[in-house]
């Protein structure tokens, strides 16, 4: 009961996403409206991070493996895509490398201000 319970906030939030989507006219996916209110209540204390503790890790654990339909979708697009391989390539590259450099930035700000460091 405790695994459907967690599975059970989260939906509760994705389908409060999915609402705001509706409500707001921004170009913002329904999932990151449902992340970022999922975020906000672990921080004012309304939900606390016990209560979805396992079912997060078991949805990060299987996430590689959604990504599964996806790299099908592309090999039976492969007709469409191959026109504009090189743009497509030369963009996904400077994205992994400008978020790999952004998060480090990020984090290496955020733990020179908390004075944490990894020994």
């Amino acid at each position: 009961m405790k695994f459907i319970k967690q599975f059970l906030i989260i939906l509760g939030f994705s389908y409060l996403g999915e609402v705001m989507k509706l409500i707001l006219p921004l170009p913002i996916p329904a999932s990151i409206y449902g992340m970022a209110l999922l975020f906000a209540a672990l921080l004012m204390g309304i939900i606390k991070y016990t209560d979805v503790k396992e079912t997060g890790i078991f949805l990060i654990e299987i996430m590689p493996v959604m990504f599964i339909p996806a790299g099908v979708g592309l090999l039976t697009s492969w007709e469409n895509l191959k026109p504009i391989l090189l743009p497509v390539c030369i963009i996904t590259v400077v994205t992994i490398v400008t978020v790999m450099l952004s998060t480090g930035w990020v984090s290496q700000r955020i733990i020179r201000k908390t004075g944490k460091k990894d020994e």
